[in-house]
């Protein structure tokens, strides 16, 4: 058998690409859109793909099973429940695939897992039919390691995540947690993804170990497994239903041509005229120091697609600011998400911010130095700060009163744009939590008129909202240099 996991860091996504090498016959799980890494694997090894399976409808990636159709003419494979706008081979729970002669070699078995989504399944391994032990199952987003796939991305299509809850639990204790110990898991994503809350940074497992140390398989009443699943759930970036949508009903192919180089005149009459967004994709320093003014910013140093995603609505026209010779790789990382209105790179940013001081900005950003100590700190009823703290969802744990948002000494409107579970964990007296993913929807709960002041774990989605607001018209806007972290680690 020929098995090889192909782990996409940008994404935190895994494909699985999975061969019999005495028939030559495979088949490619869960495949990104640029497939050439396949094509070159599949020739190198003598294979043939020819089924293309997905373990579900992605919402956080644009999958390239339609690529994959038309460079292989493999068919495309979900489990029963999906409805797509185009033709697929529909698995059952329990079916076999044999890639060997005969009924031989490796074998894949469908399990429906429905939870995470309705039409999600995983797909058991066996190098050889008879093995008691299976080599592996594929989880997809049904179990991760050290996390489940959370069920709540399905509720605005009317099925609450009570209720998908609810299936996960017993597609994971009547299925996956039936096969023995020593099955291998290989889930469709890591750490860092939005399709779960606390992945682990290895992309493999097994079952007895999930037993043991995967919080959510620990032994507890389904109740209690509702409860401990639907809470503190990432913010789910605004691109995830662009996705799923494009994932279920088709897309384009992805364009290859060469990317135009703009002049700066042409980027400003793109933005003027078609609405593009000028999105500036050098490293977090650079930006900072320079950057058109009304650009948004997320570098390719940081999860790039996902950060785009979230501040650029789906369908924006885009122009990209890169470092030279870093522009195809912005786009390429655009495209698999399915942003693939790409209008052409800024020629030669460094030269054109150099010689354009009147269109360009700098950062404002704010030293830890620059805070106010808890003492300091403004609090109701009269009590004392003194012996106050930076706690859970910022009240101080001893009165449990928060201070009044937006007075920590003067700073202005303090906003929070971590996930939900970090601003849980501990947060600056007074912040409001706004996770980035959810920040251009709830911009009107701000004063474009008064000070904000951003933070986040470290200081680089603080960056990327500060842009936000400023873009929208904000006109003192700070972030926190090294964000919370740098704040706890100084006392």
């Amino acid at each position: 058998m020929h098995f090889a996991q192909h782990y996409l860091d940008c994404l935190s996504q895994a494909s699985y690409l999975i061969g019999d090498k005495t028939t030559g016959r495979a088949v490619l799980i869960d495949p990104r859109r640029d497939i050439d890494d396949y094509l070159r694997e599949a020739d190198a090894t003598g294979l043939r793909i020819e089924l293309v399976i997905e373990t579900h409808i992605h919402a956080d990636f644009l999958s390239g099973h339609l690529e994959m159709a038309r460079a292989t003419g493999a068919t495309i494979a979900f489990g029963e429940a999906a409805e797509t706008g185009f033709p697929i081979r529909r698995l059952r729970d329990g079916e076999r695939i044999s890639l060997g002669a005969e009924g031989g070699g490796a074998t894949l078995t469908v399990l429906a897992t429905p939870g995470h989504t309705l039409e999600s399944i995983c797909l058991v391994v066996h190098e050889h039919p008879d093995d008691v032990v299976p080599f592996g199952v594929l989880t997809g987003d049904t179990l991760f390691v050290g996390d489940v796939g959370r069920p709540d991305l399905l509720s605005s299509a009317g099925h609450t995540p009570h209720d998908m809850a609810v299936r996960l639990h017993r597609s994971l204790h009547t299925k996956l947690l039936t096969l023995p110990d020593a099955t291998r898991v290989f889930p469709a994503h890591g750490a860092g993804s939005a399709c779960g809350r606390s992945l682990s940074t290895e992309t493999s497992s097994t079952i007895g170990d999930q037993r043991r140390l995967n919080y959510a398989l620990q032994p507890m009443p389904e109740a209690d497994f509702v409860r401990l699943v639907t809470a503190d759930q990432p913010a789910t970036p605004g691109y995830f239903a662009h996705d799923a949508a494009l994932n279920r009903d088709g897309h384009p192919l992805r364009e290859t041509d060469p990317l135009p180089a703009l002049t700066l005149e042409e980027a400003i009459t793109a933005r003027d005229e078609q609405g593009a967004v000028l999105l500036d994709c050098r490293p977090l320093a650079a930006y900072t120091q320079a950057h058109l003014t009304g650009s948004l910013h997320t570098s390719l140093d940081t999860r790039f697609a996902e950060y785009a995603g979230s501040v650029v609505a789906s369908g924006t026209p885009i122009v990209l600011i890169a470092d030279p010779g870093k522009e195809d790789e912005a786009r390429l990382r655009l495209a698999r998400i399915g942003y693939d209105h790409v209008l052409g790179h800024l020629a030669d940013p460094a030269t054109t911010l150099a010689h354009e001081a009147a269109l360009t900005s700098s950062s404002r950003r704010m030293g830890v130095d620059e805070l106010p100590c808890v003492d300091e700190l403004p609090c109701r009823g009269g009590e004392s700060a003194a012996d106050r703290k930076v706690t859970e969802g910022g009240r101080a744990v001893d009165s449990g009163q928060s201070t009044d948002l937006g007075q920590w000494a003067g700073l202005g409107q303090l906003v929070d744009v971590r996930n939900p579970a970090e601003y849980a964990a501990g947060a600056l007296p007074g912040a409001r939590n706004i996770p980035l993913a959810t920040l251009p929807d709830q911009i009107a709960q701000l004063d474009p008129h008064r000070p904000v002041v951003l933070y986040c774990r470290s200081g680089n989605r603080s960056v990327i909202a500060a842009a936000l607001l400023e873009a929208r018209g904000f006109g003192d806007v700070r972030d926190v240099v090294g964000g919370y972290e740098a704040v706890r680690v100084s006392g």
